[in-house]
């Protein structure tokens, strides 16, 4: 199994009778830890309640938190979280919070150097302070993935351009892709030439495309791999994208082929979109029965 390290937000999704630890990288991570990989957190809380409640969660969970720092500057983060009709949901992010406050610690680049990989998304760049850390930790990254969970206002196109052109990875949702497409000039109308576009323009080699219920498209070394997404009743899709990337990931660093690691990738999102919360426990007896039905 690998060492991955996530960077990024930790915090709370306060739904409107109920709240969930969350945050793009942690979902991320515990979802890798769930498979077996080696997973280190480099994030920040609040000195405050939510904040011990959140590490302690994170240390059941067998993620390393010797780079999750405590800070008396800002709030343990909270993110408010509406849903619509269909499960979607869309999100209303506390600013400050205690992981924009992130410090460049030489523990944390210690952590990065012998990792495999360095899972980064956009949203802990919103402030200068996280935001020179993470460009600083990327220095020292052996293979970077970049999820952009692009989340308005919290993001300029000059700031994801730049995080792209350093990325090994990216991952985009559809209207991310032309978004970013777009802004880098793109004329092309077809996902798979915005694809090449991006890959060509930030000289990255393994891109993939989430398609919400319609699956997701792979550029891996020069090749497309396709899945057209499993039929499910959405409970919420929080979260749901967030495991699809640690799916793809762990597959792919256990050397799978990609046709096999997005079709599994596909399964574990449309399982936990059909579930309530971001990380609910998904057994291998789970997975395999979801894809292979008897």
């Amino acid at each position: 199994m690998s060492k991955i390290t996530c960077f990024g937000e930790v915090l709370w999704d306060v739904f409107p009778n109920h709240q969930k630890i969350g945050g793009a990288p942690l979902n991320v991570a515990l979802r890798l830890h769930s498979f077996g990989h080696d997973v280190a957190m480099i994030s920040g809380l609040g000195n405050d309640q939510l904040g011990t409640e959140l590490l302690n969660y994170i240390n059941e969970h067998g993620l390393e938190t010797n780079t999750v720092q405590i800070t008396d500057v800002f709030k343990t983060g909270e993110v408010q979280v509406s849903l619509n009709d269909k499960g979607s949901a869309s999100y209303s992010i506390d600013f400050p919070a205690a992981w924009d406050n992130i410090l460049l610690t030489e523990t944390s680049i210690d952590v990065v150097k012998t990792s495999d990989a360095f899972v980064f998304g956009s949203l802990a760049s919103r402030y200068e302070v996280s935001k020179n850390t993470l460009l600083e930790l990327l220095n020292h990254a052996s293979y970077k993935i970049f999820d952009l969970n692009l989340r308005p206002p919290h993001y300029t196109q000059e700031l994801i351009s730049d995080l792209m052109n350093k990325a090994d990875f990216i991952k985009f949702n559809d209207d991310e892709l032309y978004e970013a497409s777009a802004y880098l000039g793109s004329k092309y109308r077809s996902m798979e030439q915005n694809i090449h576009f991006i890959s060509q323009k930030t000289n990255t080699k393994h891109i993939c495309v989430t398609k919400g219920n319609h699956g997701a498209v792979l550029l891996y070394d020069d090749k497309f791999y396709y899945n057209s997404g499993y039929f499910i009743k959405v409970v919420d899709t929080v979260g749901a994208g967030d495991s699809f990337l640690a799916s793809l990931i762990s597959q792919l660093l256990n050397k799978a082929h990609p046709q096999e690691a997005i079709n599994f990738a596909c399964a574990v999102g449309a399982l936990v979109a059909q579930n309530e919360g971001a990380n609910p426990i998904l057994s291998p007896a789970d997975i395999e029965l979801f894809m292979h039905p008897k």
